[in-house]
């Protein structure tokens, strides 16, 4: 496989911009109120305005990970993808009017904190273990990946990018926390579009325009976005993009710690708002370029398929390998685009270091230290420790990162668990703030074996292996390694035998977009049934939800805005009814 150079101007680059991410962390650590108290250091005081958190909402899950996956994904697939950019912008007012709002009114640190008050503790741990487990695996993929990536290509070690981008992540989250992190995820924003736009460029120079590409990956059969199909197990179709995409996307900007950290950091509601509406287009501009930029990867190696050529040895590595190809010529350009895929891994995992840091102060320190003490922790004392949780999760991603390699299936248990976990999180705090029905135990129930069912799907197996398209290497300058490999494949295949699709569970052959919406569907329909069955036989109730010992006034705060004016009017009504009919007993009498 060959290894591509990485010269001195590529490495002043990478150098150059990992210093200033550095810096932003020194400059808010002391500056401001220096991080004296935790809502400075978790809330950024709620002082940011809308620019850096819609941006940070993008960057915060748009790691490496996605910027080579879903290049990727149109150089072996197609542009089906990009229908699920219609998802974003349905689901968006969801996010911003259906659930900001009660987090917001709460102006709780932990998101978790609402379960607590909508249904009980045991609600809030158990969401929060879940939370965590995901975000610390994921933590680990998110860094052990790009760098796997850029050594087989660009020859720069492993164990170099894990610890570089480990470092500097855990160094600059920890010293000037969320505010330091926001105005780095702007920087690396940046960054992360001038890779993608670098790759489209450099592919557009070589074609002689834009317009080649879009040819080429047209008479190849690249530009597919017609697939309609009704059959749950067709990888991509419009119904699954758009549901499966709808919960996903809900499931990370609706009910996530991570991103509603970032929106209560605004100084109002509205603002709140706002950053998740200008972060739509942020979104759609990379979901679409990085997808362009995958056709654009497709052109340059439409006749030498690098993975048929054994350059590579998976096509995640695709888009480091192009980099080094073509970008040589341009002093630092390489460097730059490196700068923007470790730009992508710095921002997921600065990300996921503040909001693990919040939810172990809110939902395990504290309650920790209350039974331990029998006092609450004071906020001016809880900034130490909260910086010493940061460098901890710091320390466990590039552990985990470094341990990924040997641990096989983890890596794609990591992966998989990130799905599988939202769909029913985002049913419990569906239940949360659109039912008043629904009781601890029923949700409890409803989440657990949601759970259960999704982790069956998402880890068990055999799965059937997606079916890619067409790849050539009649353009390959020697194709003899290629070719043999090519002969000893069909003849083991012809001497194997044929497995039928049918061989495999139904349920295995789903498309992986549905995980995520058949555990939300689940956790909510037995979350719900369960709790009006344990109602009926009074082995739950709702009394946590009134703010009376009578059960008549509702705590509005706790349920949907558009929700709480509805029920709020018929109580008025009901009230008015009542009085009305008492006066006029009262005055035939």
């Amino acid at each position: 496989m060959t290894v591509g150079t990485f010269d001195a101007w590529d490495a002043a680059v990478l150098i150059s911009i990992l210093a200033i991410s550095a810096l932003i962390g020194i400059y808010y650590r002391y500056t401001g109120g220096k991080q004296k108290t935790t809502k400075e250091y978790l809330m950024a005081d709620q002082s940011m305005t809308t620019f850096p958190v819609s941006f940070s909402l993008m960057a915060s899950f748009m790691s490496a990970i996605s910027l080579m996956g879903v290049s990727n994904e149109s150089y072996q697939f197609g542009t089906m993808f990009c229908v699920i950019n219609i998802a974003y912008w349905i689901s968006t007012p969801i996010a911003a009017y259906i659930f900001l709002p009660v987090f917001y009114g709460m102006q709780t640190t932990s998101v978790y904190e609402y379960l607590e008050r909508r249904f009980g503790q045991a609600t809030r741990l158990c969401a929060s273990l879940a939370f965590t487990v995901q975000m610390v695996l994921y933590m680990g993929i998110a860094l052990y990946a790009p760098a796997l990536a850029l050594e087989a290509v660009t020859g720069i070690q492993k164990s170099t990018a894990i610890l570089v981008i480990g470092l500097v992540c855990t160094f600059y989250s920890t010293l000037g926390g969320l505010k330091a992190v926001l105005i780095t995820d702007v920087f690396q924003s940046f960054l992360m579009f001038a890779a993608i736009f670098a790759v489209i460029a450099v592919s557009g120079i070589k074609a002689g325009g834009l317009g080649a590409i879009w040819q080429v990956a047209a008479e190849r059969g690249r530009l597919e976005i017609t697939e309609v199909s009704l059959d749950p197990t067709v990888r991509h179709t419009w119904w699954s993009l758009i549901i499966g995409g709808m919960v996903t996307y809900l499931s990370l900007y609706g009910v996530n710690q991570t991103q509603v950290q970032r929106l209560l950091s605004v100084h109002n509601l509205k603002s709140a708002q706002s950053a998740l509406w200008w972060n739509l287009p942020i979104l759609g501009m990379l979901s679409f370029s990085t997808i362009f930029s995958g056709l654009a990867i497709f052109f340059y190696y439409r006749d030498c398929d690098p993975l048929l050529e054994e350059r590579i040895n998976s096509r995640d590595q695709l888009m480091p390998l192009f980099a080094v190809d073509t970008m040589g010529q341009y002093p630092g350009l390489c460097g730059l685009f490196v700068s923007g895929i470790f730009s992508a891994s710095l921002s997921s995992i600065s990300s996921a270091v503040t909001s693990l840091s919040a939810v172990t102060l809110e939902d395990y320190l504290k309650p920790l230290y209350k039974v331990i003490f029998k006092r609450t922790l004071l906020d001016s004392k809880s900034t130490l420790p909260t910086k010493v949780v940061a460098f901890i999760y710091g320390l466990i991603c590039i552990g985990l990162a470094f341990g990924a390699g040997s641990l096989g299936g983890v890596l794609q248990a990591s992966l998989t668990i990130f799905g599988v976990v939202g769909g029913p999180l985002l049913a419990v705090f569906t239940l949360g703030v659109c039912t008043t029905r629904s009781n601890q135990r029923g949700v409890l129930l409803g989440f657990l074996l949601s759970l259960i069912f999704a982790f069956f799907i998402g880890f068990g197996g055999p799965k059937p292996q997606p079916q890619t398209l067409s790849f050539s290497t009649s353009g390959c300058a020697n194709t003899t390694t290629s070719l043999v490999a090519e002969a000893l494949r069909l003849a083991t295949e012809s001497s194997s035998p044929v497995v039928s699709e049918p061989h495999y569970l139904w349920l295995y052959r789903l498309s992986y977009l549905w995980f995520s919406v058949l555990g939300f569907l689940i956790a909510l329909v037995i979350g719900y049934s369960a709790s009006r069955l344990l109602t009926y036989f009074k082995w739950a109730d709702n009394s946590q939800i009134y703010l009376d010992k009578y059960r008549k006034q509702l705590d509005y705060s706790l349920f949907a805005p558009v929700l709480s004016r509805r029920w709020r009017r018929q109580n008025e009504q009901r009230a008015q009814s009542i009085q009305d009919e008492t006066f006029t007993k009262l005055t035939e009498q």
